[in-house]
């Protein structure tokens, strides 16, 4: 099929490209007589380099996603390792949750703790629940901090047992374990060392002046920083590393929609600021002021604290409306075909795993068995071998007795 079109070529000294053929296997027939993509139309040329390329990135992305769903396993690492084999199996069974159930139970009951640890913090902040202490602390701390420990011994038990350190470091997820359990104890090195350096005069200052101190901001943002624990359920959750995958691959669209964004508001800003500037009473006095007011109308959100007051405003409005509706509904339609497509493809590649870990652990166990069953006899000793011959002749001799 493909050499009709490469006699074609020789006949005609035209190379014709049909959409019908596979680009890539036509790219190595073109490598094995020796052509070049230039000896074709100008027309199928570039149909064919789309074509390639478009290929191309869809194996690509579905290698990323294989990679992305697909548990790191380096055997030949754990054998060179001490206690190699005692580290695989930790490391199986808080990284890879299809290689057994027990594996399975401990990401679900990870994925628990994440919750509680979430919902303490939150029920932490209500004044009613905040009477109940025990000790120092609320219970809803005490829950936090259990939560914390477990997150710090999970992150430490994986590194010990990981085989490859450099590559363990630079994940993404095990980046976002340590950012939810670093807040809680840079708290307590700030106010363990940084509050007893001060002296009893500062102290008392900081106490009346807490809310502008540098300490108590620096704390406060150390603390805002414990919302970052619910990135932890992406190491669980299809959905949320379909989400990050997706953002990953439309990264380029989204810096787009960005930079669109930021030139509307500006634009709309300073339109605003023009022809509203010479009302009296106008809430547009600079075009920062507008700023504000041009972002909440281009998402279309439209709180009604800043209005305009002229007619002319109100147009200058209109627009950066129609412009915010026109801007927000083009990659929306993009960006949801593309995350559902990851999507169905990251549970298929979840799906595949889980069907080859479960036949692997099926041939494993059937292997033990058939080894069992026709496993080797253990040989007889000589005391054996002697002693059974003995047996059966006084059991002939008692026999021959019995018949006479």
């Amino acid at each position: 099929m493909f050499f009709h079109y490469i006699f074609h070529f020789y006949c005609s000294n035209v190379l014709w490209v049909m959409d019908s053929l596979c680009p890539v296997n036509f790219e190595e027939e073109m490598k094995f007589w020796g052509l070049k993509l230039k000896d074709t139309p100008r027309c199928c040329r570039i149909l064919f380099e789309e074509k390639v390329d478009d290929i191309r990135d869809q194996l690509k992305v579905n290698q990323e996603l294989i990679d992305e769903i697909k548990p790191h396993e380096d055997g030949e690492g754990y054998s060179n390792m001490f206690l190699g084999s005692f580290r695989k199996i930790l490391w199986d069974l808080m990284e890879n949750p299809y290689s057994s159930l027990s594996a399975k139970a401990f990401a679900v009951f990870s994925s628990l703790f994440v919750l509680i640890s979430i919902v303490a913090m939150t029920m932490n902040t209500v004044q009613e629940l905040r009477q109940y202490k025990l000790g120092d602390k609320t219970y809803m701390e005490w829950i936090e901090v259990s939560s914390i420990l477990f997150f710090a011994l999970e992150y430490f038990l994986r590194l010990l047992t990981t085989s490859n350190i450099r590559n363990f470091l630079k994940s993404a997820l095990n980046f976002v374990d340590v950012v939810a359990v670093m807040p809680y104890f840079l708290q307590i090195v700030f106010e363990t060392f940084v509050m007893d350096t001060e002296d009893v005069g500062a102290k008392e200052d900081l106490k009346t002046m807490a809310r502008v101190s540098k300490v108590s901001k620096v704390l406060k943002v150390v603390k805002l920083m414990r919302i970052f624990r619910i990135l932890k359920l992406a190491r669980h959750s299809t959905g949320m590393r379909a989400f990050g995958f997706t953002i990953r691959q439309c990264s380029e669209q989204v810096c787009c929609l960005f930079l669109f964004i930021a030139m509307g508001i500006f634009t709309f800003s300073a339109l605003m600021h023009s022809v509203e500037v010479d009302q009296p009473g106008t809430p547009f006095s600079s075009i920062p002021d507008a700023w504000w007011w041009a972002a909440v109308s281009i998402s279309t959100v439209g709180y009604g604290d800043v209005v305009p007051i002229s007619y002319l405003g109100r147009c200058v409005a209109f627009g950066c409306i129609s412009f915010g509706i026109i801007l927000n509904g083009m990659p929306i339609s993009i960006l949801f075909n593309k995350f559902s497509d990851y999507y169905a493809k990251l549970k298929e590649q979840e799906y595949t795993i889980s069907n080859t870990e479960r036949s692997f652990q099926l041939k494993k166990r059937m292997r033990r068995k058939f080894d069992n069953c026709f496993a080797p006899q253990p040989e007889e000793s000589d005391d054996d071998i002697h002693y059974r011959p003995y047996v059966s002749q006084t059991v002939h001799q008692r026999e021959d007795l019995a018949a006479h």
